[in-house]
C-alpha cells in the first residue's frame, strides 16, 4: 500500500528541494557497498561520511524504496563494528549533505526577510526509537537541532520536520550565514546515528546560537552501532520553503547527474568505478601517431560541467594506475604506466602533460575531478 502524500501546494514557481540528489539516483563513485571514510564522499553523491566512533559502517546505493512513491534508489548504511560503548565526544552521521550558499540565497537566511521552511524524508531500520538530526549554518556555530521516532522496525516511513522558523539574525561576520562568497557552503542537513553526551541539548526547533553550539540532539538518540549488521535506509530528502511538506519533487536521473557534476566528475562512463582498467571514456590529447617523441607531450582536458571551484585532480591509465597515464605510439601500441602532471587547473578544465617516457605522440587516460564542500 503506497504511503500517503501531502500535497499542500506552498511552493512557488521553479524548482522546490534544495537538496542535490535527494532521491539517491546518482552514485558516480560506486554503487556496492564501501566503508564509509571520515570527511569523504564514498558512494551516493552528495552525501559526505562524518563521524568521530570506533565503530564501522558500510554505505551502498540500492533499489530497496517505499512502494508506490515514485523511487527507484536509497541509500543503506550497515554497521559492520560495533560502538557499544559511546564516549562523550562521538558520534555518526548517517546522512550530511553541505548545500552550497547561492542555493540557499532565496532563504533569506540572516535577513528580515528569511523564509520558514520544512525538511521531509523517507527512513527505514531494524533500529527503532528516536534519531536526532541538525540543519546548521557553514561553520556549525548555528543549528536548528530536530529529532524524530522509528516506530516499526524495517518498515518505511516519511518523517516531516515541518514549520521550521525563519532566522533572521546573523551575518559573514556575526553567526555566519555565508552571503559574500556564494560557491562556498551555506548550510548542512544532518542526520545522526549515534551521539555522544558531549552532543546532548534541546531539540525544540529553536535556532541555537554560538552560546549553545553543541545541542546537536536529544539523549534518547538510539545507538545505530549497538550491534553489527543493524541498518539505516534513506531516500527522498527535500528541504523546501513553506510551513507543511509537498509531494517529492522527482527529478530525472540526467538533472541529478548534472547537478552532481558541479562537485564531482569523472571521464570513466557512468557505470565503472574510477581506477578500472578500461579504455572507455577516457580522454586522449589529439595531435597524430606520426610523430612522436621521448620528451614533453601535452594536451588540455574540458570538463563535462562547469565545477563550482578548483577541484581536485587524480589521474588513471588504462590499466588503473594512480597518477599515470598511457602514451599512445605509432599505430595502435600504448605504453602504461607512464609520467603524467597537471598544469592551469581550474573550474572548466586543466592542462596535462607527459614529461618524458616511450616515444609518444599522444598521451591517454582518465580522470577524477572533485569540488566538493
Amino acid at each position: 500500500m503506497p504511503l500517503s502524500k501531502i500535497q499542500l501546494g506552498n511552493t512557488g514557481s521553479g524548482r522546490k528541494n534544495l537538496i542535490i540528489n535527494g532521491g539517491m539516483q546518482v552514485a558516480q563513485r560506486s554503487t556496492s557497498a564501501v566503508t564509509s571514510v571520515n570527511q569523504e564522499y564514498k558512494t551516493v553523491d552528495r552525501v559526505k561520511s562524518v563521524f568521530v566512533t570506533s565503530g564501522t559502517v558500510q554505505t551502498q546505493q540500492v533499489q530497496d524504496v517505499p512502494a508506490g512513491e515514485g523511487f527507484s534508489h536509497s541509500m543503506k548504511t550497515t554497521v559492520t563494528g560495533a560502538d557499544t560503548s559511546v564516549a562523550a565526544g562521538d558520534f555518526l552521521d548517517l546522512y550530511q549533505q553541505r548545500i552550497e550558499a547561492r542555493n540557499i540565497s532565496t532563504l533569506m537566511y540572516g535577513t528580515s526577510g528569511a523564509k520558514t521552511t520544512t525538511l521531509s524524508f523517507y527512513v527505514k531500520s531494524n533500529v527503532t526509537g528516536v534519531y536526532n538530526g541538525t540543519i546548521s549554518n557553514q561553520n556549525d556555530s548555528v543549528k536548528l537541532p530536530f529529532s524524530f521516532s522509528i516506530s516499526s522496525a524495517n518498515t518505511w516511513e516519511r518523517i516531516i520536520i515541518d514549520n521550521i522558523p525563519p532566522i533572521t539574525t546573523g551575518s559573514d561576520s556575526g553567526l555566519a550565514w555565508e552571503t559574500s562568497t556564494l560557491t562556498n557552503m551555506g548550510a548542512a542537513i544532518r542526520i545522526y546515528g549515534m551521539l555522544g553526551s558531549t552532543y546532548y541539548g534541546a531539540t525544540n526547533k529553536v535556532w541555537n546560537t554560538a552560546g549553545t553550539a553543541n545541542s546537536y540532539g536529544h539523549q534518547a538518540q538510539v545507538n545505530l552501532l549497538s550491534s553489527t549488521n543493524n541498518n539505516f535506509f534513506i531516500t527522498g530528502m527535500q528541504w523546501e520553503e513553506g510551513t507543511n511538506a509537498t509531494e517529492f519533487e522527482h527529478r530525472s536521473f540526467d538533472e541529478e547527474l548534472i547537478l552532481c557534476q558541479r562537485y564531482y566528475q569523472k571521464s570513466y562512463i557512468y557505470e565503472t568505478a574510477p581506477g578500472t582498467a578500461t579504455q572507455h571514456g577516457s580522454w586522449s590529447t589529439g595531435g597524430h601517431q606520426g610523430g612522436t617523441s621521448t620528451a614533453y607531450v601535452e594536451g588540455v582536458i574540458n570538463f563535462e560541467r562547469l565545477m563550482r571551484a578548483t577541484p581536485t585532480i587524480t589521474l588513471y591509465d588504462h590499466s588503473g594506475n594512480s597518477n599515470k597515464c598511457a602514451r599512445l605510439a605509432t599505430g595502435v601500441a600504448r605504453y602504461q604506466n607512464e609520467s603524467i602532471s597537471t598544469s592551469q587547473i581550474n573550474a572548466r578544465g586543466i592542462t596535462m602533460y607527459s614529461t618524458s617516457g616511450t616515444a609518444a605522440g599522444i598521451v591517454q587516460g582518465h580522470y577524477t575531478a572533485s569540488a566538493e564542500l
